[in-house]
Formats: C-alpha cells, structure tokens, sequence
C-alpha cells in the first residue's frame, strides 16, 4: 500500500427528511490500499459512497482526488472520473442478458452503426470468467440466483477498468469459495495499484482482506485505524458503542414435540432429496454451498415452487401448499432472502409494508383500521429499531439493513407457528444481528418453531440447535450442535 492519497473527502454532510445521514464526515483512501467502511445500518456508510459514487448530492464538504477538488455531477461523472460501484442492492435489468447488462450504455458498435453483438458477448465471456460466475453471459438476469446476480455487478464494475472501486456488502450472497475467488481478485487489483472502498459487517473477512478501517457511527465520523494493530472486539466496540460478545453460544431448549416433519422431499431439478424435523421451541439452521438447495426447499414447503415428491406434515397433518398465501393462512411464513424484489413493496411506505402480512388485524368491516395500522407499525419500528423517518416514510428510501429490518418486522406481525428466516442477517451489522438473534431466541423460548437459512456458519452454531447440512439438492447430515465445527459442516457441504 502506497502512502499517496487518492481520494479524500472533507466535512461532508447530508440529511434527508428527518434525518440527518452524514454530519461533517471525513474519508482518506490510499492507491493500493483496501479501506474498509464500517457501522451500523444506517451509520451512513452506502450515503457516503453514493456520493462519491454520484448518485446523491452533497451539501456540504470538498471532495478530492489526487489533490483537486471536484463535484461530482452523477454516476456518469464518476465512471469517466474512475469511480466505479458494486451496490449491495442490484442496479440490473431483469430480462436483459448479462452481457447486456455489463455493458448496458456502453454497446460496442459496428461501422454500421449496429450493436456488434458478437463483440460485446466475447468481451462479457471474458468479464464473468473474471469473477468465477458459472452461467453465460446470454442468460438473462430474471433466471439468475441471488449469488450469479451479484457476481453480473462485480463483472459490470471491473469492465469499467475503475481505479477506485467501490464494494458495498459484496459477499452477502456469495458461498465461501466465492468470496475466497473475489478476495483473489481484489487482492490483484490492489497490486495493480487500484484502491478499493470495502463496505461489510463481517468482521472475519474485514481482517482477512482490509488494510484500515474507518468507523462511521449515527452519521458521525468515529475514527480510521489500522485493522492489523486493532482486535476485533475493538472494532465491534467502536461500530456499537458497547461491547458485544460475538463468540458466546446460546441456545434455547426446544421440546420434544415435532411441529414439522419433512420426508424425501424433491421439487424440479434444484431439489433432489430432503429430510428432516423441526421441534417446537427449536431454531433449526440449514447451511450448504450457494446453489445446494437450501433456498429452493424453503419455497417448495411455502408452495412458491411446485413439489414433486414426498411428504409434509405440519403438526401431525399432510400439508401441499399451492401457494404462499396457503402456507400462511396455515401460520407457515417465509422471509424471502432476496428483500428487494421479494420481501419489499419499495415504493410503500413502512407502515403499510409491515402490515401487509396481516391485514385482517389492523381492517375493521372490511376496511383498514388506520389507528390499528399504525399502532402495529409503531411497535416494530421501535422493537427492531429500525431508523426511518417516521412509519409514514418509503421503504426504498430506508438502508439496506433496515429494510432487511422492516421485512422481518412483517413476518413477525403475522399470526404464525412456524417462521422460515432465509438469510435474515444479510446485509446488517453486528448489533443488529445480536437483536434478531434475540427475537429468533424470544420465539423458540415461546414455542414456535424456527428455520433459518444462512451462509454465515459462526450465526448458525451460535444459536441453533441442529444444523441440516445441504449438497446439490440432498440433505447430507443434519447435526446437533454440540461439538460440531465449521470444518465439519464444511466437508459435509462439498462432499469432502
């Protein structure tokens, strides 16, 4: 890492209605160096970013690089100033190809004055092999999982050949030999003298790939320091203003009375063959590889996919659902781990969002009980703590952990006796996580039976009771959590 700065930005502040997003904030980025942005959801990290990025304004500050002062118009300002942006919610056209996205407003054209398509999916081939990413690049992004959809944004980002790259929660979606591959290759972009911008809550990786780390906190700028020098307990303490015990094992009791039993399970080609139960008062963690069926078996039981064998009974009764309305009329509900075009109604506002699952408890006659409506909003809003302005605000308008937050407020509003958490913590920070796993932990201790999906094999040990390991469609081994270690789910999950 070079001592020169590239990029600083000074005193820079933002405020939207009701809140005030930046407050004078400073920000330094060295050529070749990975500077990780840290905070809570809603700390201002992403506002911070899209500034720089031009997708937001400033009101206040100077922004520099390489020592003069410029004002960045809008993102296309920033593309020809060589700023270029991963967004942790995905900026692609759903029926577009990837190679149409990756070089969406950029077309390579013949002398004709024709796409020259030929040319533009050469040069996407050679984009998408970059960043490992399976699928071709004339598949269309609406066919794509969570995972290839994010690999599309990072291969869109490095065509630009940016030299300032901006990654905001790059690896939410991303399976462990994923984001073994994209650290590979920002740690060959940082040698070529590119400087990156890294915005995660996990804190494994930011010690992994990170060269300083600046804290933001309510807004406010908290403090840069040298990740090597610093322990994590440090940096969870400046994120937090508390301390937090990451490492501390808790798990709720369950009873022995089963409320799910799933047997030989198969639905289309992603779901070959599930078994497993779930007990009352048990929280139940489903890991395995992205694209091992973990997903895929969680919608199959709601009725978003079509079931072609096996068997379902919830609480001793054979159950199909054909759809997700069924399963929750049933108190099944699932939290989708795609929030943006599956858990949000974007242009609502909070409120409306949150009681969307349960309409008949906030109507009166067939009409929605606005005191009733906005009372239950107001009870999530403060229990999650999720930081809007007002339940009247725009869910888009919200951090992405917050929405995260407003979604599981919903599925939480619904009348349920069975909750399915798919990657409930993605995309929010360490103290948030610690509150969802507070309420995961309230539900099972009230009886209700829990699943959660999740990549992040340090959550899953923490709190569940049992771990169903996944691997191409299969359950593998399902494993009490007793002794058992990341290594052991692993080599359970790839097979070896």
């Amino acid at each position: 890492m070079s001592e020169k700065v590239v990029l600083s930005m000074k005193g820079i502040s933002k405020h939207f209605p009701g809140v005030m997003a930046l407050d004078n904030v400073d920000f330094e980025l060295r050529e070749g160096e990975v500077h990780v942005l840290l905070g809570e959801n809603g700390a201002g990290k992403s506002t911070l970013m899209k500034i720089l990025s031009g997708a937001y304004t400033k009101e206040s500050g100077q922004i520099f690089l390489d020592g003069n002062e410029v004002e960045i118009r809008d993102p296309k300002h920033a593309i020809e100033l060589g700023i270029g942006t991963i967004y942790q919610e995905f900026n692609l056209v759903p029926f577009f190809t990837a190679a149409e996205n990756i070089f969406l407003g950029r077309e390579f054209k013949t002398v004709a004055g024709t796409i020259n398509w030929r040319k533009m999916f050469e040069q996407a081939r050679d984009a998408i092999k970059l960043v490992g990413l399976k699928a071709g690049p004339r598949k269309r992004i609406k066919n794509m999982t969570v995972a290839e959809k994010q690999l599309v944004e990072i291969a869109k980002a490095l065509s630009l050949n940016s030299r300032i790259l901006i990654f905001d929660e790059p690896t939410a979606t991303l399976s462990e030999k994923d984001v073994e591959h994209l650290f590979d290759l920002i740690r060959n972009l940082k040698a070529q003298g590119r400087s990156i911008v890294y915005i995660s809550h996990r804190m494994e990786e930011i010690r992994s790939i990170g060269d300083r780390c600046t804290v933001l906190r309510d807004g406010k700028y908290i403090d840069t320091v040298n990740i090597r020098d610093t322990t994590r307990n440090d940096l969870i303490k400046m994120v937090a203003g508390r301390v937090i015990d990451v490492n501390k094992k808790n798990l709720v009791n369950p009873v022995d009375e089963i409320i799910l039993d799933v047997s030989n399970l198969e639905a289309e080609e992603k779901v070959k063959s599930a078994s497993f139960t779930l007990r009352k008062g048990e929280i139940l963690g489903f890991a395995g590889l992205v694209g091992s069926g973990r997903t895929e078996v969680m919608k199959t039981l709601v009725g978003e996919m079509r079931r072609k064998n096996g068997q379902v009974l919830l609480e001793g009764n054979p159950v199909n659902f054909k759809h997700p309305c069924e399963a929750l009329k049933k108190g099944v509900v699932y939290l989708s781990e795609d929030r943006k075009d599956e858990g949000l109604v974007l242009k609502m506002n909070v409120r409306h969002n949150i009681s969307l699952g349960n309409l008949k408890s906030v109507s009166s006659r067939g009409f929605l009980n606005r005191s009733k409506d906005r009372k239950l909003a107001c009870r999530y809003i403060e229990n999650l703590k999720i930081k809007c302005p007002g339940d009247q605000g725009k869910a888009e308008n919200l951090s992405g952990g917050n929405q995260q937050k407003v979604v599981i407020g919903r599925a939480l509003a619904c009348s349920a006796r069975l909750f399915i958490f798919d990657e409930p913590t993605r995309g929010i920070d360490v103290g948030a996580k610690e509150e969802i796993y507070m309420i995961l932990q309230q539900l099972a201790r009230e009886g209700f039976g829990i699943i959660m999906v999740s990549s992040e094999l340090p959550e899953l040990l923490r709190i569940c009771n049992r771990i169903v390991v996944m691997r191409e469609g299969k359950v593998t081994a399902t494993l009490e959590n007793d002794d058992i270690t990341q290594d052991e789910i692993l080599n359970y999950a790839m097979g070896e």
